[in-house]
């Protein structure tokens, strides 16, 4: 090795380990995640901030996320897309937004009657979900994970109560996924309006009832002072989020940032269940006492029988007209079907006996 060689080589070794020159900066990887939420939204929100800075850390500054929240890129519904093309590397959001122009896409965020989160995180990663995800989510060259679930989420805020299926006719109400689909089958006006607008619509009476999430993120957003009752849930008992990544982009990733990426990820899914746990709990055990009007109710038995038939039906019809979808919704079912009954064991019995 000649002197200026040398010298060229042991320069640039030092000003890599100082991280003070370019040597250093051109081996960090910048991305940009578009995420479909407003940034103010916990804890959807800060599920996404939280992953960033666990890549940023774990990778000692050698990659780096920058968030754009929905005001930013001003377009939620285009996420799907925008990470596709490779506008972005990376986006957060849920999979059954993409239901318009990809039916398969729903089944992976959750479907009404279905698994519980831990049923449906058993069956993503170890039931066979994940590689059916993948299966449906290459076409549209992107990689799906899981991104947070919710866990069961009511049943929605409602103007008037419901007491039969008439009730329910001629209703304008925001409910996406396969929900929306099983109520529009009921006589519902069923709209999809992202969370900034959803207040205001209720005020206003351009919707009458919607569904959100549970009192952790619903108490904030005002719902109940413009209607008051307040349902259990049927329709999202699992309801999972999920991030996608550009399919080239992660091809171009060293594979330590990979797995450090993998692991961010369901670092950041897993708190996100637990945070809106709880801050549920939290705003659950005050209602009482700091809302008053607030009607906690459940549907009448009878409706969620027709609900039922109704979802049963439209799963019928759709699976009949889709290989794909059937072939998620039957992996589905037969997973829950072994899952549930460990649950019944494990869960039901001991809540059914122990609480008070």
């Amino acid at each position: 090795m000649n002197k200026n060689k040398f010298l060229l080589t042991l320069m640039a070794t030092i000003l890599v380990f100082t991280g003070s020159n370019t040597f250093a900066e051109e081996k960090v990887v910048k991305w940009k995640l578009a995420m479909h939420w407003p940034q103010t939204l916990a804890p959807f929100a800060w599920t996404v901030l939280r992953f960033s800075e666990n890549v940023e850390e774990m990778s000692g500054g050698r990659m780096t996320i920058r968030v754009d929240d929905s005001n930013k890129h001003k377009a939620a519904a285009g996420i799907l897309d925008m990470v596709g093309d490779g506008q972005y590397e990376m986006g957060h959001t849920a999979s059954y937004y993409w239901k318009g122009k990809d039916i398969n896409t729903m089944p992976f965020t959750t479907m009404p009657f279905g698994m519980t989160t831990a049923e449906q995180d058993a069956w993503y990663y170890y039931g066979g979900g994940e590689a059916l995800a993948q299966e449906v989510f290459s076409k549209h060259n992107v990689i799906s994970h899981q991104g947070g679930s919710t866990g069961n989420q009511m049943g929605g805020w409602f103007r008037k109560e419901i007491n039969s299926a008439e009730d329910l006719k001629g209703l304008k109400m925001r409910i996406p996924g396969f929900a929306g689909e099983v109520m529009s089958e009921l006589g519902v006006a069923v709209t999809n309006l992202p969370a900034g607008e959803l207040y205001t619509a209720l005020e206003r009476g351009t919707i009458d009832a919607l569904e959100w999430v549970g009192p952790g993120m619903d108490i904030n957003m005002g719902f109940h002072k413009v209607a008051p009752y307040y349902y259990t849930g049927w329709h999202e008992p699992a309801t999972d989020l999920q991030f996608l990544i550009n399919q080239d982009a992660w091809d171009e990733l060293p594979a330590d940032l990979q797995a450090i990426v993998k692991s961010a990820i369901i670092v950041s899914k897993s708190s996100m269940y637990w945070e809106n746990y709880a801050m549920s709990s939290e705003a659950w055990s005050k209602m009482g006492v700091d809302y008053p009007n607030i009607k906690v109710k459940s549907f009448p038995p009878e409706l969620v029988a027709q609900m039922k038939a109704a979802n049963a039906k439209l799963i019928a019809e759709t699976s009949a007209k889709d290989p794909m979808f059937k072939k998620i919704i039957d992996s589905q079912s037969e997973f829950m079907a072994k899952a549930r009954e460990w649950t019944k064991i494990s869960d039901y019995l001991y809540l059914k006996d122990n609480i008070d």
